[in-house]
């Protein structure tokens, strides 16, 4: 298996936060039409926007928090030369976390599902450190 592979799970990832700003500019610009926008104050206050254009703007908030650590850890795996299919696995079991939780935060914003998804995509990632950080004492200890 090549170590490349982790790539993939990062560009979908990543993939995930372009689609959200694509759909943050229509229900902004649909809001807009609509007259549901305070126009004095939506240059600085967020709140200035209806909840529909709030949701999506927080959950592009969101994509700039956990998965940045995300990438990072993939990045250190694939630099330690420590790619395998069960790191593969939990990246990929990350990005449909991410996806499922936005899916959720945009739609129905249902708190107790959306921290679910959050919880298990946190300890993917707990988990991928964990590897990261097993690898390098492995790596660290032979050359010892």
């Amino acid at each position: 298996m090549s170590d490349i592979a982790i790539v993939l799970p990062m560009l979908a990832n990543a993939l995930l936060a372009i689609v959200l700003y694509f759909l943050l500019g229509l229900r902004k610009k649909q809001a807009s039409r609509e007259g549901s926008v305070d126009e004095t104050r939506r240059a600085i206050y967020s709140d200035a926007w209806p909840e529909s254009v709030q949701q999506v703007n927080n959950c592009i908030r969101n994509q700039f928090e956990l998965p940045v650590l995300f990438y990072v850890l993939c990045f250190m795996l694939w630099g330690l030369n420590a790619v395998n299919v069960w790191v593969l696995i939990a990246a990929w079991g990350f990005v449909v976390l991410r996806y499922w939780h936005a899916y959720v935060h945009i739609g129905t914003n249902f708190l107790p599902l959306r921290r679910r998804l959050f919880t298990f995509a946190t300890l993917i990632v707990i988990g991928l450190w964990i590897m990261v950080v097993g690898h390098w004492f492995i790596t660290w200890r032979s050359l010892q």
